[in-house]
C-alpha cells in the first residue's frame, strides 16, 4: 500500500526517523463539543508521526489556531510524545490512510466511512463542526445522511466562514483547508483561519 511504501522509502529529511505507516487514528475526547473534519493524513506528516495533522505545515496552522482559542494546551504538534492535549475538541478525517498525491480514491472514502459513522454516533456532545475544505464539508453532510440525521433540504453552499445551523442545533462553520496550496497562495490567511475558530469559541461560550 502507498502509506507503507512511503514509510519504507521515506524522504531524505526524515531518513533517520521511523515512520508510523499505518492508518492514523483520530485525536481527542468523545465528550468534545468541537469536531474538526479533515481530509487525510499527509504522507510525511501524519503518516510519519502517527498523529493526525502532525509533522506538516497544515498541522502547524491548525494547532496554532486551536491553542489561540483555547482548544489545545500548546500551539504545536511535533510527534505523539510532545505533550499535546486537545481541550473540548476532537479531530477526525474523511480518510485515515495517506493517499497518493493527497487524493483519496472512492474506495478509500468508502473503506473509512464506517469509522466516521461510529465516531459521529459516539460524539454526543458536539455543538460545532468545522469541516476543513470542500471534501470535509461534503463528507460530514453525507455521513449525517447515512445515519438518518436530518440535513437541510438544500445543502448549504460551501464558503469560508459560512455558518449553517442544523435542526439538531449543531452549527457547521466552513473553512478552507490549511493546505500549502491555500496558505502559500494567500487564498487562506492566518487571520481568515482565526476567524473560523473565533466563531466556534463564541458559540460554545454562549451555550
Amino acid at each position: 500500500m502507498y502509506r507503507e511504501e512511503v514509510a519504507r522509502v521515506k524522504v531524505r529529511r526524515f531518513r533517520d526517523q521511523e515512520y508510523w505507516g499505518r492508518p492514523v487514528p483520530s485525536l481527542g475526547s468523545l465528550d468534545a463539543r468541537l469536531l474538526i473534519v479533515g481530509l487525510a493524513p499527509a504522507a510525511h506528516g501524519g503518516n510519519r508521526t502517527g498523529r493526525v495533522f502532525t509533522g506538516d505545515r497544515s498541522g502547524d496552522w491548525l494547532y496554532r489556531a486551536l491553542h489561540r482559542f483555547g482548544f489545545a494546551n500548546q500551539p504545536h504538534s511535533i510527534d505523539r510524545n510532545d505533550g499535546l492535549r486537545l481541550i473540548d475538541c476532537y479531530i477526525t478525517a474523511a480518510v485515515h490512510c495517506a493517499p497518493p498525491d493527497n487524493k483519496p480514491s472512492l474506495e478509500e472514502f468508502a473503506n473509512c466511512r464506517p469509522y466516521l459513522l461510529e465516531e459521529l454516533q459516539a460524539l454526543n456532545a458536539v455543538r460545532v463542526v468545522i469541516p476543513l475544505g470542500m471534501i470535509g464539508f461534503k463528507t460530514y453532510f453525507s455521513a449525517r445522511k447515512q445515519l438518518g440525521w436530518k440535513n437541510p433540504s438544500r445543502l448549504p453552499d460551501f464558503s469560508h466562514g459560512g455558518v449553517s445551523v442544523l435542526e439538531d442545533e449543531v452549527r457547521v462553520i466552513s473553512s478552507y483547508h490549511p493546505s500549502q496550496q491555500n496558505t502559500q497562495t494567500g487564498k487562506l490567511t492566518e487571520m481568515m483561519f482565526d476567524e473560523v475558530f473565533l466563531k466556534a469559541r463564541k458559540i460554545l461560550d454562549s451555550d
